[in-house]
């Protein structure tokens, strides 16, 4: 059974992993102090508090990444589409000062995540009852998708929760290769999700983060030549007070995995085709990753800065599980270099 709420009756955090979830990120309850321990406000509790929720669209036709951010100072949304065969890319970015027209619920599967800019709109709404996380893009240069997300068959998302800083938490919620319905409207033309075998992966975060963070972080979403999803979402830099956010996902059933390292150009002589390469202290990963293209994005408003960098490309090497190794020859993934003030 879910854990009903993060927080106790106490104000305090019950950290660690949830196998079945949880239900409400009660983050005005927590309680917050600074680091002299002085207790916060509800209202300095709302304005730190961050929220964001990424979705990956994938398969070997489309590369599709969204999110949206919600920082309470400003607001972040972008979408992008990419095509692995034409090497077409598109992407559009919105900034909202004071978040305004930007909502994310506390309820990780259930409630509503929601940014709205002028004519551009982006939806994810999620029900219990059927077990469905649904995406609803509306762009004015016509770019639409419309994608339902089957969480009701083999859910097993990686819930974790750790210390971020002196006085904070982070919670997420990560999923990969879930079953994916829908259609996508994209330059003149219209794809659908079920004749392709789209896949998606699912991220869903939220706490009083550190002021300022990094991570590094790949995943992937594909089906199997013997028709099994594989899913991975790998990370390091922001969830490893403790413990981690490193799973692999067969047909749903989660797979934990140890710490990562992630081996890459940042600078000097980096190219957009330097590869990568992601090693588990357990044994199990051994990949390297080839980037094909990349969406980033460098600003800073001072108070809060991002130095963000997600490329779409190939995964190769093995995984070497207890009864079986896969081998990966050129699925699509994603890896991300991320320095973020908040």
């Amino acid at each position: 059974m879910a854990k009903k709420e993060l927080i106790d009756q106490d104000g305090q955090v019950d950290f660690g992993i949830f196998p079945d979830g949880v239900d409400d990120i009660n983050y005005l309850g927590f309680d917050l102090r600074s680091t002299m321990g002085k207790s916060r406000s509800s209202l300095f509790k709302k304005l730190s508090f961050n929220q964001f929720q990424f979705i990956s669209l994938s398969c070997e036709q489309l590369i599709i990444g969204l999110a949206i951010v919600d920082l309470k100072i400003a607001s972040h949304c972008f979408v992008y589409v990419y095509d692995p065969q034409t090497t077409e890319f598109d992407e559009v970015s919105f900034i909202s000062l004071l978040a305004l027209n930007t909502c994310i619920d506390s309820t990780p599967n259930t409630g509503q995540a929601t940014f709205r800019k002028g004519r551009n709109s982006v939806t994810i709404n999620t029900t219990a009852k059927p077990q469905i996380r649904s995406v609803e893009v509306n762009l004015k240069s016509g770019l639409k998708i419309s994608a339902c997300i089957d969480e009701s068959i083999n859910y097993n998302p990686l819930a974790v929760c750790v210390r971020a800083g002196f006085t904070g938490f982070h919670f997420t919620q990560k999923t990969a290769a879930l079953p994916c319905t829908g259609t996508l409207q994209w330059r003149g033309n219209k794809y659908v999700f079920e004749e392709l075998k789209v896949l998606a992966s699912v991220d869903w975060s939220a706490g009083f983060m550190r002021r300022e963070t990094f991570w590094n972080w790949g995943s992937l979403a594909c089906t199997l030549a013997d028709g099994r999803r594989l899913g991975l979402n790998l990370s390091a830099g922001v969830i490893e007070t403790g413990f981690t956010e490193n799973a692999l996902w067969l047909d749903g059933t989660l797979y934990k995995i140890d710490m990562v390292d992630f081996q890459f150009e940042r600078y000097g002589n980096a190219k957009a085709t330097s590869k990568w390469r992601l090693r588990s202290n357990d044994g199990i990963i051994n990949l390297y990753f080839e980037p094909a293209g990349k969406r980033q994005d460098k600003t800073n408003l001072i108070i809060i800065a991002t130095n963000f960098t997600q490329h779409f490309g190939r995964y190769y090497g093995e995984i070497t599980l207890a009864d079986e190794v896969i081998t990966l020859n050129g699925e699509w993934g994603f890896t991300e270099d991320h320095y973020a003030k908040w």
